[in-house]
């Protein structure tokens, strides 16, 4: 990876933004993107890849050809389409594994996240009377806090006492590496399972991953991790980390349209498990028996992540990731996340600047601990700052109480764009 913009060599000009866009060897990508616009006709600024990545400019013939397809074989398009519809989760089995540092084999698309995840608790989420617990950070994703709730419930626990959250020092917005350590070396023995975003969906806070996964698996915790804002944001590696499962949504940094087909990975030593408690459908069957149908009344899984589908694959809501993980194979991670750690320093960079008392960035300074996503803390007039942005065509996201949270993503958005968000502020902070 290329060594990132020294913070002390940038300035705060239009002129030096512009010449970071004009020296910048992905700009070539945004054209691949649809740019929402204004209601002047000018392109809006969009920092909210965060939330929901943009569309493909390739996604309409994606969609398209399958759409075609159906037209002119119908039931025949699953063996004889351009894309035989029978095998087409295993089109993004090796994208998906270059995305998260896995095994061809250990990565399959289904589902939604949530729904990936309660598979993934049926599984691995095995208390027993001593070893219950389950360990989250601090502000995860409500979703993720849902889930694993209703999971120790079901089993015949109490949800306030079988969940332990990580929490920052007092005083701090962040978790130290250290004191999640600290904390599974003094309560390791009652935890089942460690359960963390990758990276943060409120803070941005990037963690540890591979560190708190080795601490976790020597105490005997099952390690499972929510990918879904790391996923295309940041280099993962997660079948090297010994990580045991991990689910993501594929519509933020993945841009595969809202709502989209999300993703699973299951580490290989538990892939050839057969008797691994599990809920079964025909579509994770092992192929060779699925359209005998009746003749097969036991279900034998396929090896591998395939084993926990259910269903057959939703073709026209997965064809748009054809075109998204194209342009990810195209790019690579290490280039995206070398512009991605230059953005963000620049955006840093310029928020100190305007250096308003009412402003803290919650996200971590150091670049080793951060995505592409700065999660602002506006103490006084955060929605007035808000309407600001949105007023100059900026769209990034409101979190209650009074966190503005955006994402330049890198490969859409320039440095300009951060520029003019920096403009913004000052405008704001200077009551304009």
């Amino acid at each position: 990876m290329k060594r990132h913009q020294d913070s002390g060599s940038y300035r705060p000009d239009e002129a030096f933004a512009r010449d970071l866009d004009s020296q910048d060897e992905l700009a070539e990508f945004r054209r691949r993107f649809h740019i929402p616009r204004r209601s002047d006709g000018s392109e809006a600024v969009y920092f909210c890849g965060n939330s929901l990545g943009l569309q493909p400019t390739g996604v309409d013939a994606a969609i398209r050809e399958e759409l075609e397809d159906w037209a002119r074989l119908a039931v025949d398009a699953h063996f004889e389409g351009r894309r035989p519809w029978y095998g087409y989760h295993e089109i993004f089995r090796d994208s998906n594994a270059r995305l998260i540092g896995a095994r061809p084999r250990e990565t399959v698309m289904m589902n939604g996240l949530t729904v990936n995840l309660h598979l993934m608790l049926v599984s691995f989420y095995r208390p027993t009377g001593d070893r219950f617990k389950v360990l989250m950070e601090d502000c995860a994703f409500p979703s993720d806090t849902y889930a694993v709730r209703s999971q120790i419930r079901y089993h015949g626990h109490d949800p306030d006492e079988g969940l332990i959250v990580a929490r920052p020092r007092d005083g701090e917005h962040t978790l130290r590496t250290g004191d999640i350590e600290t904390l599974l070396d003094e309560r390791g023995s009652e935890i089942a399972l460690v359960l963390l975003g990758g990276v943060n969906y409120y803070t941005g806070q990037l963690f540890d991953m591979a560190r708190i996964a080795a601490v976790a698996r020597r105490q005997g915790c099952v390690v499972g991790y929510d990918l879904a804002h790391a996923v295309g944001n940041v280099p993962l590696d997660v079948h090297d980390w010994d990580v045991d499962f991990a689910v993501w949504c594929t519509y933020k940094y993945l841009n595969g349209g809202p709502g989209a087909v999300a993703g699973c990975f299951v580490h290989e030593r538990h892939g050839a498990t057969e008797d691994l408690p599990r809920l079964a459908g025909w579509w994770g069957n092992d192929p060779s028996r699925r359209f005998r149908m009746h003749l097969e009344p036991e279900f034998r899984p396929f090896g591998g992540a395939d084993g926990w589908q259910l269903s057959n694959p939703p073709i026209l809501a997965m064809a748009p990731l054809r075109a998204s993980l194209e342009i990810f194979d195209e790019a690579g991670m290490e280039r995206l996340r070398d512009k991605s750690l230059r953005l963000t320093g620049y955006l840093r960079y310029l928020i100190d600047r305007v250096n308003d008392p009412r402003v803290d960035v919650l996200t971590p300074r150091d670049e080793r601990d951060r995505g592409c996503q700065l999660s602002l803390h506006v103490r006084e007039r955060g929605k007035e700052l808000f309407r600001a942005l949105q007023d100059d065509g900026i769209v990034g996201d409101y979190r209650e109480p009074d966190v503005v949270r955006v994402a330049p993503v890198p490969l859409y958005n320039t440095y300009h764009e951060v520029w003019r968000f920096s403009e913004t502020l000052q405008r704001w902070s200077r009551g304009g």
